[in-house]
C-alpha cells in the first residue's frame, strides 16, 4: 500500500539497487570541494569574479553573430529578443528562432507579439541570471559550461575544466536568491529545463549532476528539496537521483546534523519517498 502513495516509488526500487550516477558526498561539512579547500560562508570574491567573467562571456557570445554552432548550420537571421532576467534586471539578447526551440518561449513570443513586430522584450523576474546564461548557452551550442567531454583513454565521460586550478566544485553550486543558499547548479538548470520544455537539457543536466563530487550533505538536501518543489510529480528522474544518492551515502547522512534537523522538521514528500526507497532497498538486499 505504501508504494501506491508516491509517484516515484516505481523508480525507487531500480535506483536504490543500481548506481547510475557518480555523485559523491563530502564527509566534511567544511568544504564543497574534493580537496576541502573552502568554507561554506557564501560565494568567495574569487569565485564571484570567476562567475561574473563567465556570465559576461556568455552574454557577449549571445549578443554577437558568432553562432556558427547553432543546429541550423549557420548564424540565425531572426529578430533579436531582449530578455530582462532576475531581480537585478540583467539584460540578455537572443535570436527569436533560437529561443523558440523552447515551447515556453515559442508560446510566449507568438502569443504576445504580432509577427511583424521587430522589437520584442521578455521579462523573467524569477529566473537566476547565471542559470539563464547556461540555458542560452545550451540553446546556441548544445551544452553549457563546464562542458561534457569524452575521455578516450578511460572511455568515460567527464566535465571539462578550464585549468587544473579550477578542478574543484567551484562551478558545481550556485547561490540561489529564492532559498538564500547554495544549490547544485545542475539541479537548478534541470528545473529551468522543466519550465522551458527542454527535454535534452534535462537529460544533460541530470547526466552532469552524476559526475559531481565532494558536495556537502546540507547542499544535497537543500537541492533535493528544491528539486521536489520545482518538478511535477510525474517527472521522477531527478527526484529518484537524490533518493538513490542519499541511500548510497547513508553512512554519511546518518551522521549529518543537517539530516537530523530536516527529518525533525519533516513535512516534505522527499522524506516519505526516501522511506519507501529505503524499504525497497532493504527488501532487495534481503531477497538477494
Amino acid at each position: 500500500m505504501l508504494r501506491s502513495r508516491t509517484t516515484t516509488s516505481n523508480s525507487n526500487r531500480s535506483f536504490s539497487s543500481k548506481n547510475n550516477g557518480k555523485t559523491k558526498v563530502s564527509k566534511s561539512n567544511s568544504s564543497f570541494s574534493k580537496d576541502g579547500g573552502g568554507g561554506n560562508g557564501g560565494v568567495s570574491k574569487k569565485r564571484h569574479e570567476h562567475r561574473s567573467r563567465r556570465l559576461a562571456a556568455v552574454e557577449m557570445a549571445v549578443k554577437s553573430d558568432d553562432v556558427a554552432s547553432v543546429s541550423s548550420g549557420g548564424p540565425p537571421t531572426s529578430a533579436i529578443v531582449t530578455l530582462v532576467v532576475g531581480a537585478e534586471q540583467r539584460l540578455f539578447a537572443a535570436h527569436e528562432a533560437v529561443l523558440c526551440s523552447s515551447p515556453y518561449f515559442l508560446s510566449l513570443l507568438q502569443g504576445a507579439y504580432p509577427p511583424q513586430q521587430a522589437t520584442k522584450r521578455v521579462s523573467l523576474p524569477d529566473e537566476q541570471p547565471d542559470i539563464f546564461s547556461s540555458v542560452l548557452e545550451f540553446l546556441y551550442k548544445g551544452d553549457y559550461f563546464p562542458r561534457l567531454k569524452h575521455n578516450k583513454r578511460r572511455n568515460s565521460w567527464e566535465l571539462e575544466c578550464a585549468s587544473d586550478e579550477e578542478r574543484t566544485s567551484v562551478e558545481s553550486t550556485v547561490y540561489h536568491r529564492g532559498v538564500d543558499g547554495e544549490l547544485l547548479k545542475d539541479t537548478v538548470i534541470y528545473c529551468a529545463a522543466v519550465r522551458y520544455g527542454l527535454e535534452e537539457l534535462k537529460r544533460l543536466a541530470l547526466r552532469k549532476q552524476g559526475l559531481q563530487s565532494g558536495i556537502q550533505c546540507s547542499t544535497i538536501l537543500a537541492s533535493a528539496r528544491y528539486a521536489y518543489a520545482n518538478t511535477p510529480d510525474n517527472d521522477s528522474k531527478l527526484r529518484a537521483h537524490y533518493l538513490a544518492l542519499i541511500i548510497r551515502s547513508r553512512a554519511t547522512f546518518k551522521r549529518s546534523g543537517t539530516m537530523q534537523l530536516e527529518m525533525y522538521n519533516g513535512g516534505t514528500q522527499l522524506f516519505f519517498d526516501l522511506f519507501v526507497a529505503m524499504s525497497n532497498h532493504i527488501d532487495d538486499v534481503s531477497s538477494a
